[in-house]
């Protein structure tokens, strides 16, 4: 068995040598480069555009701006594109919206030149704060998709917490945060004719092809999406942002290929962000530490205009994590003149569960108990708000096995108890949850007569293995050497494929690729009984290794089972749909994080020491490749607990931290154990593979802010912990 083996990754050393191609390293004969025109004010209307100088700039081909844009059919396009202006309105909704572009020789005359646009404007009132928007804060429109209601409500909150001998009621917050990852947007635009090809960084191959098919009227089958690499998505890549539409319309203008790729300041304008979250949580129990009522009410941010909104589901973990029998959960939105926040590294849980996890801890100390033993009192098996049991959970194991491994009964529990010298030591722990999503996928298997097989699938690499595991699956259906499978994945013209948001690659498109492998197998023998001798055409059991189709008392090769039957390969594509069984259950992952922080008496500066993640994540597909997942996940959590937060002027509008914008170094982020607990799921799933990307992030940050008290007593109820906000 090669599923579940450290495997070298399929790329490795194409990256490391520099060979792996991305957006921005493809070029095209004749290509022209375009440059971004953006708005100075957070809103208002455009009066003029003189474009005069920078035509006259050398290199410059064209200027689009709002005055002469290719109209586009906006109702049509998928996804968050249809929030952007995409030079089609006037109207400027915020600070750093495009207004324009430029498209020339070179990428360096684009942006001189883009720097010469001259707008005049006539500014309004920009309500750039949360805390700026008159009148009460509305419920989301289209929340979650339309597949859940902004609202919960469970038995009676309000009356379970007025008899409740034990309250915790505190708001949390957390900031304004962007991806940041290594890649920046990059896209390359050409058209032959009325066709379409795009090479972008995108996280959903399937989706781009919608959006821009439904963008420039085109049938799907016109459109092309190339992406076989991504540096990093976190959620920046998972929607088609303007840049990638505005390429295409420049393409189509000059009628040449071109390039247009987003500075490092403008990823901060042009991909979309974490929006900032007040979190109010109420928490009632009785004297034995039983949940009797919890009240999970969040307030976030959104962009104007209102349709199309983005609303992250914050308080989904609180609805099922614990066994509690009234519950209430409300999610209020608030309009500022900011461009369109998005998913961004765990949306919704990374957030919601600091609140939670921290409020939790917060009740376990007003009851003097043990953090771990409140949360196993109050442990769930069945989803507490729709009542489903779960398709599988080993929390509790993670619990006792993470406890036991970092060495939680040491912890003694009075906060700053624990002293090294002049440093206080915290020790602190939090649950992690994250929902586990299987949908439908494609893919296609071809077995050579060399002994080689092709695995094909409309999904991407975004640096989590995918090409690897997919190998690893088609070559233990096929028994070969995981060397001899090669994977061809990065097109949209190859079978479809889901995106990679809210971890689903793995457990959706690996199911495909086994079918179809499958189905291969199954080909090679039905034409040894066509085509072999006549021992061969007798019934009896069949294995494939390595080439060769053997059974008791003989063996034929593979390229003489086809020679025989006069066909040049053998290949079979699968269409895999979710399964039917997964409504009746709640599936999620699991996990528990335990961290050791040492703070600084006198300087109050916080240094990670230990830590210690145990999940409950499914079957392990790569055992090489579930480690880095599971310690990436935690480094992020770290950032966002300790370091990341956007800042924003109140009167521009305008991000005023780009240049030091902070994420973990080496230095920050400890030795990092990992402990991963296999369980099998009772939901037919074939590999049983429950996602893994998202997991290790979420509790990380209540984790810190729960060991920061139990160093010092002091409680942070607000993103990232800094230093300031331990001082008295």
């Amino acid at each position: 068995m090669v599923v579940g083996q450290s495997i070298d990754r399929q790329v490795g050393r194409l990256r490391l040598r520099g060979q792996a191609k991305y957006a921005a390293d493809f070029d095209l004969p004749n290509m022209a480069y375009a440059a971004l025109v953006q708005s100075t004010i957070s809103a208002g209307t455009i009066i003029a555009i003189d474009t005069s100088d920078a035509r006259a700039m050398p290199g410059v081909l064209e200027i689009i701006t709002t005055e002469n844009a290719d109209k586009l059919q906006l109702p049509a396009a998928a996804g968050q594109a249809v929030l952007f202006p995409l030079l089609q309105s006037n109207d400027v909704l915020y600070n750093g919206q495009h207004i324009g572009l430029v498209i020339a020789e070179t990428s360096r005359q684009a942006r001189a030149a883009a720097a010469k646009v001259m707008v005049r404007y006539q500014p309004a009132d920009a309500m750039t704060m949360m805390d700026s928007v008159p009148g009460e804060p509305y419920e989301p429109n289209n929340f979650a998709n339309g597949q859940t209601k902004a609202d919960s409500r469970t038995g009676d909150p309000e009356g379970a917490m007025a008899r409740a001998a034990v309250r915790v009621d505190a708001t949390y917050q957390t900031p304004i945060g962007h991806h940041n990852p290594m890649e920046p947007h990059t896209t390359i635009a050409n058209w032959t004719g009325d066709r379409l090809t795009v090479w972008t960084a995108t996280q959903g191959i399937s989706g781009a092809r919608e959006t821009m098919a439904g963008l420039f009227g085109l049938p799907k089958k016109n459109v092309t999406i190339i992406c076989p690499f991504v540096g990093g998505g976190f959620g920046a890549m998972g929607n088609s942002w303007p840049p990638a539409t505005l390429a295409a319309m420049a393409a189509r203008r000059v009628q040449r290929p071109v390039k247009l790729e987003v500075t490092r300041e403008q990823m901060f304008t042009s991909a979309g962000y974490r929006p900032r979250t007040f979190q109010r949580l109420r928490l009632a129990a009785d004297r034995d530490g039983k949940l009797l009522a919890i009240r999970h009410d969040v307030l976030t941010r959104m962009s104007r205009p209102e349709p199309g909104e983005f609303a992250e589901p914050v308080a989904m973990a609180t609805r099922m994590l614990y066994a509690c029998d009234n519950i209430s959960t409300s999610h209020r939105l608030v309009s500022v003149g900011q461009g369109p926040a998005t998913s961004v590294r765990v949306p919704a849980e990374a957030a919601g569960n600091f609140a939670l996890e921290s409020a939790m801890d917060e009740l376990a100390a007003a009851l003097n108990l043990d953090p771990i033993e409140l949360r196993l009192r109050n442990y769930a098996d069945a989803d507490a708000t729709t009542g489903k049991p779960f398709a599988s959970k080993a929390l509790r194991a993670c619990y006792q096995q993470g406890a036991e491994a970092f060495g939680w009964n040491n912890r003694t529990a009075q906060p700053g108890s624990m002293r090294d010298g002049r440093v206080l030591i915290g020790m602190g722990m939090a649950t992690s949850s994250h929902p586990t999503n299987r949908l439908p996928a494609s893919a296609s298997v071809r077995l050579s007569p060399d002994g080689t097989a092709l695995v094909r699938a409309g999904t991407r690499e975004i640096g989590t293995g995918t090409d690897t595991m997919m190998a690893q699956t088609a070559a233990d259906e096929l028994g070969l050497p995981v060397e001899r499978v090669r994977v061809d994945l990065g097109d949209s013209r190859l079978p479809p494929a889901p995106g990679s948001r809210r971890p689903a690659t793995a457990a959706s498109v690996l199911p495909a690729v086994r079918d179809a492998a499958a189905q291969v197998r199954e080909k090679i023998f039905a034409l040894t009984r066509s085509h072999g001798s006549a021992a061969w055409q007798a019934p009896g059991a069949r294995q494939l290794s390595d080439g060769i189709v053997r059974r008791p008392g003989g063996e034929i090769r593979v390229a003489e089972v086809m020679a025989r039957g006069g066909v040049p390969f053998v290949e079979a594509a699968s269409d895999v749909k979710s399964d039917a069984a997964a409504e009746q259950y709640a599936s999620h992952a699991f996990g528990a994080q335990f961290c050791e922080v040492r703070i600084d008496m006198a300087l109050r500066t916080i240094k990670l020491s230990r830590w210690l993640g145990a999940f409950d994540c499914g079957r392990v597909i790569d055992a090489k490749t579930a480690r880095s997942q599971l310690v990436g996940g935690i480094t992020l959590g770290i950032g966002m607990a300790l370091l990341e937060e956007t800042r924003v002027d109140p009167e521009a509008g305008r991000t005023v931290n780009v240049a030091d914008y902070l994420s973990p170094a080496n230095a920050d982020v400890p030795k990092i154990e990992t402990i991963v607990i296999e369980t099998p799921n009772r939901v037919a799933t074939p590999l049983r593979a429950k996602g893994i990307g998202a997991l290790p992030t979420v509790g990380v940050a209540a984790a810190i802010a729960n060991a920061v008290y139990h160093a010092t007593g002091t409680r942070v109820r607000e993103l990232p912990i800094r230093l300031d906000k331990l001082v008295a």
